[in-house]
């Protein structure tokens, strides 16, 4: 894997790996650092760092880290070598396996380690809850997002004991897709997911995070994946959530980005439900009651959704399917809108469209509107 890593990525890219590597520097440091080089991080990293260091926007624990290292190039190779060795892959933001909805956020990472097969676009929905709920609520979650899968929406969560995994398992119950994303390096998952990796790679699952290997997991890490959760999603569903409980965090991030969020009122006797009914006492959240409610917030319209394990794979599009995908978005766009930014002829682009509506990946509206499902 780092042999193909070393002659597949840019300069760019090994500059902000190599970057990234560098403990407590966060995307907005790497955009300042980026504003910084004029747009070429690969100036800074080819350089010896004692010649730009003070010169840098840097705060100033970063500086002091930093002054001791005489070049940060051999970061990216060491990064390299323990993804081959731990079977890590690397995506960067554009890559077709970096998150879609997650790459247009305002604090997302310029890149993600990952194992496992990254599925084709759908719509997709952060469930998330509590570690500890009410006895009886771990089959409920179970069965409910199985049924949410059922519909080709692909379930988010964050890989936690309780109703975290609950949901995931659900998802592969129903053949669909979810994605995972951890508060540590994927060299260094707790015990529990660790046991849960096989099972959970081998039945369609996809496991995520932006820490580079070798960082443990810790009190600041779980919040900041929050926004991971929520940003690669349509929607936040908070299934379970008492008064303290993280899942809160996700719903305030999902908020933050502008995503609908969504709570499943509990009784006002059950100490874990609070967190649910407080969101929806405040107007923060929609009540969930079926999972009608969870498709109609993500954009899904299970009737022409892409059944899960069911699209085309990418690789198989023609290269006219595929540069026609990349034009389209959420919004329909009419047939002479997407003409105008290719191209194909109307009859090629035509039969382009035709392609991808077969395999799913684009939905046609009444008036020639396509939109990406």
């Amino acid at each position: 894997m780092a042999g193909t890593f070393t002659h597949s990525l840019t300069p760019e890219q090994r500059a902000t790996l190599a970057l990234w590597a560098v403990p407590g520097l966060g995307p907005r440091t790497l955009d300042a650092l980026r504003a910084f080089a004029e747009g070429q991080l690969a100036r800074l990293v080819g350089s010896p760092v004692r010649e730009w260091l003070a010169d840098a926007p840097l705060p100033a624990p970063l500086r002091r880290r930093l002054a001791p290292v005489a070049d940060l190039a051999p970061l990216a190779e060491r990064v390299l070598e323990r993804c081959e060795a731990t079977g890590m892959e690397l995506a960067f933001a554009g890559d077709r396996a970096f998150p879609e909805r997650l790459a247009g956020t305002e604090d997302a990472p310029p890149l993600l380690f990952y194992k496992g097969q990254v599925g084709p676009p759908r719509r997709r929905v952060a469930m998330v809850g509590s570690r500890h709920p009410d006895q009886g609520f771990l089959p409920f979650a179970r069965s409910f997002a199985r049924q949410v899968a059922e519909g080709g929406v692909g379930i988010v969560s964050g890989a936690a004991m309780g109703v975290d995994r609950a949901c995931h398992f659900g998802a592969l119950d129903a053949g669909g897709e979810t994605w995972a994303f951890l508060g540590s390096a994927l060299d260094e998952l707790d015990p529990p997911q660790a046991r849960m990796l096989p099972e959970f790679l081998e039945r369609g699952g996809v496991y995520f995070s932006e820490l580079p290997p070798g960082v443990r997991a810790s009190r600041s890490t779980f919040p900041r994946r929050n926004r991971l959760i929520a940003g690669a999603s349509d929607a936040v569903l908070v299934l379970r959530a008492g008064k303290e409980s993280g899942a809160l965090y996700t719903a305030e991030d999902g908020l933050a980005l502008g995503r609908p969020v969504l709570a499943m009122p509990g009784d006002v006797r059950n100490e874990a439900a609070t967190g649910c009914n407080v969101l929806l006492r405040e107007g923060k959240a929609h009540a969930c009651l079926d999972v009608a409610d969870v498709w109609e917030y993500v954009g899904a319209r299970p009737a022409l959704a892409v059944p899960p394990g069911a699209g085309e794979p990418w690789e198989a599009l023609s290269a006219e399917a595929r540069g026609a995908y990349q034009l389209l978005d959420r919004v329909p766009r009419t047939f002479d809108e997407v003409l105008v930014g290719c191209r194909l002829s109307p009859a090629t682009l035509t039969s382009a469209l035709v392609e991808l509506e077969l395999s799913g990946l684009v939905i046609q509206h009444p008036g020639k509107l396509y939109e990406k499902v």
